[in-house]
């Protein structure tokens, strides 16, 4: 497990959505500030700093936002997507990200959790298991987290995400990722 950060477990959370107002990203600075003793969760927040993936661009030479996602992602012990569904799929965004990660070793046998913030992302859930597998990620085979902030004001983001039970949840879902990542 790395030790860069002084845990003993650190994670790195993608969300699927550039908003300012993301429901997806309000839910990983939940889970964030969940986090058991002994783990970190990281935000990648450059998602839209990313160039459109090339494969010509690939290899030694990544660009350079390319570079540190691949650098993040491998340095983590283990990555939480929040993903919205656009259209019945994996938003643009996400998917241009694990574009860069296909190729090399980052996401091999990487573990990786889901988490939502709407219960309306089914066709995009599954799209984007599939495309994590075919990656080689290691995916979480435990319930996913779903608390749907979809629909709600930011205002009430924080009753929600504040409530007891939801912190609970929030902190038992994390809890089995780390117990995952503990047995590979």
């Amino acid at each position: 497990m790395s030790r860069t950060t002084g845990h003993d477990v650190n994670l790195i959370g993608l969300s699927g959505s550039l908003r300012a107002a993301s429901t997806n990203t309000t839910l990983l600075r939940a889970l964030q500030s969940e986090a058991p003793q002994g783990c970190a969760l990281a935000l990648y927040d450059r998602l839209g700093a990313l160039p459109i993936f090339n494969p010509d661009d690939e290899g030694e030479r990544l660009p350079p936002e390319a570079a540190r996602l691949n650098e993040a992602v491998s340095r983590a012990d283990g990555v939480v997507i929040s993903c919205p569904e656009y259209a019945h799929g994996i938003p643009g965004g996400l998917k241009n990200a694990l574009d860069w990660l296909v190729s090399g070793p980052a996401a091999v046998g990487k573990p990786v959790m889901l988490i939502h913030a709407s219960h309306r992302s089914q066709v995009s859930r599954d799209a984007l298991r599939e495309v994590l597998r075919t990656m080689s990620f290691n995916v979480f085979p435990g319930p996913e987290l779903e608390v749907p902030l979809l629909g709600k004001k930011p205002a009430e983001f924080a009753e929600i995400l504040g409530d007891p039970s939801c912190r609970q949840r929030l902190r038992a879902t994390l809890a089995d990722f780390v117990r995952f990542i503990a047995k590979r």
